[in-house]
């Protein structure tokens, strides 16, 4: 199995379009691609998973140990020919000016896998040899997989950089991909346009595939990349009992913002997950002992959502009778009194969380967080910590009724205290009524996998203890 890390001179440099092209072009060759991004975003992966058929894991330096990353990208990785890694921001951009930490290069040294460095050659020429000089002997310890030109003007610039490279650059130059604008994604507040709602059609994926054919030396990149000595992955002891849960999850153009390794913990602990759609069906997945609601755009559909009374009203009886909700950003929003959009249109909610969320024009919080347990809760005990990723263009614009600081099982409490990734409290937040959970936060289950077999041995405990009230 051979594997590359894509990464940019810089956020915007096309890297994106890069990766997914080879993984088309390298997928249309009859390759397995196993697909995987660094950071928390959930749009890439999408579009990795439309492309390769097969779920793209995310990688992160932070939310994540370095074990844990090793181990998720070997256990998916061994049974294909070529992983491609999608980098975040520049190859270097990570917490700090002081280190690599957080950084793709910090990643593709925890993976052992060589670079292919993405340089938007637009508005340069003879510079282009500086800035990826710079770039080769920044970090002694990298390994090389090649450069990509992008944004080419023509077949002249190429040739340009080319002869400017020779005897400065010791990266073998792959090819250049000149501009196009069909080939751009739609974009949004939280980032591009998701496959949930815009799926990359056949003839987007195999222009892309195309496009990387005949520009870059894809022979010359495959024979370059060394073999990677997979190590067997030791089966974990099974310590717990796998409990048997069937745990609703909302799965549409609303609600898409989910890690993969979240539903393949969950799974691992024992939950059968059943997807289903808050837009679109009319009443909840039978005999389910949990909810699951992520985040995504639920402001853009909330108009359709809040007309789907009868799901909603499902959904808010359960969660006055006790049935486990986790939610999350989107999903918080969703069981909230409602949402105001930024034309001031409102429109009525679950109504569980007796809070009102308004829409702001500018990013209201990015960052990473990591989350203590004040209380009891369906994700685990006092003390219990969990790392995730906050990234929201909406806040909280009235409370309407009595959240409490205090534990109080039928009223709202705050049972999260945020902290940022340097370790400053944020705020008190994780507002929790009964055993339905709402945040902001997109918590990633791999950073604590206790937090997943948590959530699955709460549903199956309130779900024998309703039935068990429903027989006496």
């Amino acid at each position: 199995m051979k594997g590359l890390v894509v990464a940019g001179t810089h956020s915007g440099c096309g890297k994106t379009t890069i990766a997914m092209g080879l993984m088309a072009a390298l997928k249309r060759r009859g390759m397995k691609v196993a697909p995987f991004k660094v950071g928390p975003d959930f749009i890439d992966p999408g579009f990795h998973k439309q492309i390769c058929d097969r779920p793209s894991r995310n990688l992160d330096g932070w939310m994540l140990s370095k074990e844990y990353n090793q181990e998720v990208f070997y256990k998916n990785s061994h049974s294909c020919d070529v992983a491609i890694v999608e980098g975040v921001m520049g190859l270097f951009d990570g917490y700090d000016g002081r280190s690599e930490a957080g950084s793709t290069a910090e990643m593709a040294k925890w993976l052992s896998l060589p670079v292919l460095l993405v340089v938007d050659a637009r508005s340069m020429a003879r510079s282009a040899a500086a800035l990826i000089y710079g770039f080769e002997n920044f970090d002694s310890e990298l390994q090389w997989a090649g450069v990509v030109l992008n944004r080419l003007g023509s077949d002249v610039h190429l040739q340009f950089i080319r002869e400017a490279l020779e005897g400065h650059v010791n990266i073998p130059l792959l090819g250049g991909v000149k501009r196009e604008n069909s080939l751009n994604l739609p974009e949004r507040h939280l980032g591009l346009v998701t496959q949930d709602e815009n799926p990359l059609g056949p003839d987007y994926i195999d222009h892309l595939a195309d496009l990387i054919e005949g520009s870059l030396n894809l022979d010359m990149l495959l024979d370059n990349l060394p073999e990677l000595d997979i190590p067997k992955i030791p089966r974990k002891q099974e310590t717990h009992q796998k409990t048997s849960v069937r745990i609703g999850v909302a799965r549409d153009e609303a609600f898409c913002f989910y890690y993969q390794d979240n539903f393949d913990l969950l799974e691992e602990y024992g939950a059968v997950l059943v997807f289903f759609s808050p837009l679109h069906d009319r009443s909840l997945p039978s005999d389910i002992d949990g909810l699951y609601l992520g985040g995504g755009y639920p402001e853009l559909f909330a108009e359709k959502l809040s007309e789907n009374r009868g799901l909603i009203e499902e959904i808010k009886k359960l969660g006055d009778n006790g049935l486990p909700i986790y939610a999350e950003c989107g999903g918080f929003m969703y069981l909230t009194e409602g949402i105001e959009d930024k034309s001031l249109n409102y429109y009525s909610m679950a109504g569980i969380f007796p809070v009102r969320i308004i829409m702001l024009a500018r990013l209201k919080s990015l960052g990473y967080r990591e989350v203590t347990l004040k209380a009891s809760s369906p994700l685990g005990s006092p003390g219990e910590k969990i790392r995730g990723h906050e990234f929201h263009y909406s806040e909280i614009k009235e409370i309407t009724g009595k959240i409490d600081p205090v534990v109080d099982h039928n009223r709202v409490n705050l049972v999260y205290q945020l902290s940022d990734r340097p370790g400053l409290k944020i705020r008190d937040e994780g507002y929790m009524k009964k055993n339905v959970l709402g945040s902001y936060v997109h918590l990633h289950f791999g950073s604590n996998p206790r937090i997943a077999e948590n959530f699955v041995r709460v549903c199956h405990e309130i779900s024998c203890s309703m039935l068990r009230k429903n027989e006496t």
